[in-house]
């Protein structure tokens, strides 16, 4: 799963990578931890525009929703039932990069009978920006007519590293490789970016982690 995220970049830093221009960069998203439950308004670039960096919420409301509510269980996608499921089978073809930096995962440990989450920030191994696979939504408030622009991520089957990580329900985020980004925005078959699909990804323990732990190394599959 993928409910805290990273985009520590500048926006210049953004629009060089993904050769796109930032709308109102005076909005930008900048933050070391980003709350899916808060629903924030992240950068995303969709396949209507892909020149432009436009900011959308995180969740995903779908047409038939009479309100917001619906966005706090839409924050991910599952890909094996994107086709299937009523809150995303009708967007399936609304494609959009998720811009971050690094995500944030918990591994569930048992010492001495007692239960210990310890939190990791997964990142590239260059810690360079990448994009999260995603789809994305225009839903119009049927009490007041306004449009809101929202998103889902989309995730798959735990690679080897995550499933270490994410060791309870094994799942991960479809983290795009750069030269496949076209090909997810252009509405290629979305089953190839199921697992084996995936990424090298490197996961750090929270300095506080390490030092309770003892343990400086990185894990780098």
């Amino acid at each position: 799963m993928c409910f805290y995220s990273r985009q520590s970049r500048e926006a210049l830093t953004a629009a060089k990578r993904f050769r796109a221009e930032v709308r109102n960069p005076e909005e930008f998203l900048k933050s070391d931890i980003i709350n899916g439950f808060s629903h924030p308004s992240c950068p995303v670039i969709t396949s209507e525009d892909s020149a432009i960096i436009q900011h959308y919420s995180w969740g995903l409301i779908p047409d038939w929703s009479s309100d917001i509510s619906v966005s706090d269980y839409t924050l991910n996608a599952r890909i094996e039932s994107l086709n299937v499921t009523r809150s995303f089978k009708e967007y399936v073809n609304n494609r959009c990069l998720v811009i971050a930096d690094g995500f944030y995962e918990w591994r569930h440990t048992f010492i001495n009978g007692k239960k210990f989450r310890e939190r990791f920030l997964i990142t590239l191994p260059g810690d360079d920006l990448f994009a999260f696979a995603g789809l994305f939504s225009h839903w119009k408030d049927p009490a007041s007519g306004l449009v809101k622009n929202t998103f889902t991520i989309v995730t798959t089957a735990a690679n080897d590293l995550m499933s270490r990580i994410h060791n309870t329900k094994k799942r991960m985020p479809v983290i795009l490789k750069e030269e496949d980004e076209k090909e997810w925005l252009t509405g290629s078959d979305y089953t190839r970016f199921a697992f084996p699909y995936s990424v090298k990804l490197i996961a750090t323990p929270l300095p506080e982690l390490k030092e309770k732990r003892g343990d400086n190394t990185n894990l780098l599959f």
